[in-house]
């Protein structure tokens, strides 16, 4: 099911995308005038509605990864929970904050109690603790990073379908001066507009885009290193409280 999203999504903001050029007009003048930047207008808004839709993705799925509270005072209250040895109050912790921070920890705390239980000896537990945390943050970190792509190449391609219009309308603007007689200025005038509307279009798709991916970038980057922070000393603090090899 989820592999018709993308494409149902391609097509509807294709849809929606030809619809509000069609009706530009509506807005008065400065809708007719961009209208007149021809069917490439219709494409840069497509790429502007999918920008969207990603940036509002990107912020509700940041959002739910951080969890229900601040991320800084759940890791802080784990924290004192594992100085204490309180590794069940650590893991209820977690299971009320959920987001990714909070599944990443849990998962090392649970396979710790696990192997607690079974009687393992301190070198099993250092060692399957932080694999279990690895797995657990290399199933989330996809998850955070996910569409971040998709906003760098809608700014590349939204550079490119600008400067497309651009060529074109310089194209029509020469080819009304090509003609013999009295240049037509009405035409030139329209192929002018036209290359400097889809120049314009172009430079706000990519503009935002590149602002939208870098933001996002840092933000995951921030997530990422405070997950490895708090995973760490996790770590450490669950091996240093591990009993010793039975001999």
């Amino acid at each position: 099911m989820n592999r018709y999203i993308v494409p149902a999504g391609f097509a509807l903001a294709a849809v929606v995308s030809i619809g509000i050029w069609w009706n530009l007009p509506a807005l008065g003048p400065i809708g007719s005038q961009m209208k007149e930047g021809g069917y490439l207008v219709a494409a840069l808004i497509m790429l502007v509605i999918l920008q969207t839709s990603f940036i509002i993705e990107r912020l509700w799925s940041l959002k739910k990864a951080q969890g229900r509270g601040p991320l800084p005072d759940f890791l802080n209250n784990v924290r004192k929970r594992l100085h204490q040895g309180d590794v069940d109050g650590a893991i209820k912790l977690c299971a009320e904050q959920r987001g990714s921070a909070a599944n990443v920890i849990r998962a090392g705390l649970e396979r710790y109690q696990q192997l607690r239980a079974e009687g393992a000896p301190r070198e099993k537990v250092g060692a399957e603790t932080p694999a279990a945390i690895q797995e657990a943050n290399g199933l989330e970190v996809p998850l955070l990073e996910r569409n971040l792509i998709a906003l760098s190449t809608i700014a590349s391609i939204a550079t490119m379908v600008g400067l497309l219009g651009t060529v074109l309308g310089m194209i029509h603007s020469f080819a009304a001066l090509g003609h013999t007689g009295a240049v037509d200025a009405s035409k030139l005038a329209i192929g002018i507009s036209e290359a400097l509307i889809n120049t314009a279009g172009g430079l706000f798709a990519a503009i935002a885009g590149i602002v939208a991916y870098n933001v996002f970038v840092t933000r995951v980057d921030g997530f990422n290193y405070m997950m490895d922070e708090a995973s760490y000393e996790a770590v450490q603090l669950l091996a240093a409280s591990a009993p010793a090899e039975k001999r």
